[in-house]
C-alpha cells in the first residue's frame, strides 16, 4: 500500500450479482423413489415436532 492512499481507497467494492444469478434453485425429483425419500422426509419432521410437542420437551 503506498503511503498516500487511504486504506478506504485500496478497497475494492464487493461483487455485485443479478437476480437471475443468485436466485435460489428448485427442486428437481425426475424419479418417484426421489419423490418418496424428499416426502418422507417431509413427513417424518412433522411427526417428529409432533412427538416432541406432545411430550412436553419442546
Amino acid at each position: 500500500m503506498n503511503k498516500q492512499q487511504s486504506p478506504d481507497q485500496t478497497k475494492k467494492p464487493p461483487p455485485t450479482f443479478s437476480a437471475e444469478d443468485v436466485r435460489q434453485g428448485e427442486i428437481i425429483l425426475k424419479r418417484r423413489w426421489q419423490r418418496l425419500v424428499f416426502i418422507a422426509g417431509l413427513v417424518g419432521i412433522i411427526l417428529l415436532a409432533l412427538i416432541l410437542g406432545v411430550s412436553g420437551t419442546v
